[in-house]
């Protein structure tokens, strides 16, 4: 059995505390949920491609923002779910030629289960397909935009904190 360490637990809480207050900030500019959302925690789903303590990160600072921030149960579970499901897959594509690939998880996962969560659990009136382009869309910006300025700032500082 493999040992936990503490430098993983102590990278997980500090990773959680971050998407929680980078949630907080959204949600304070009204970005963080409905149709169009961008959650500036987001960006933070690049962090797998440095870290295996990424993955519970994220997902707690997921859980925890959706409580924090009077979430519904079904999001509760299911948004956290899809965070913790776009870490599995990012880290897995960690070593990959093309590092920027490690955004992609987190865009289709939530572009395919907020519209759900949206639609079942808020009562949001938009189809199904105009609600994942519009999750998708904020997705591209918070993952893929602010999460590859985020991503070629750490790795230039890669060498500091990653674990394998």
């Amino acid at each position: 059995m493999r040992k936990i360490s503490v430098l993983f637990v102590t990278q997980a809480a500090v990773i959680a505390a971050m998407y929680v207050v980078l949630t907080f900030v959204s949600s304070s500019m009204g970005l963080a949920s409905g149709e169009i959302q961008i959650r500036l925690s987001e960006m933070l789903c690049i962090l797998p491609a440095f870290t295996p303590a990424a993955i519970p990160g994220l997902f707690l600072g997921c859980l925890l923002s959706n409580l924090l921030t009077g979430c519904t149960v079904i999001d509760i579970v299911f948004g956290s779910l899809a965070t913790l499901i776009a870490a599995v897959l990012s880290y897995q594509l960690r070593n990959h030629k093309y590092p920027l690939l490690i955004t992609i998880p987190p865009v289709v996962v939530n572009m395919l289960v907020v519209p759900f969560i949206l639609k079942y659990s808020y009562g949001v009136p938009l189809p199904i397909p105009v609600m994942m382009a519009t999750v998708g869309i904020g997705q591209v910006i918070s993952c893929m935009v602010l999460g590859s300025v985020l991503y070629f700032a750490l790795d230039k500082r890669r060498v500091i904190f990653y674990q394998s």
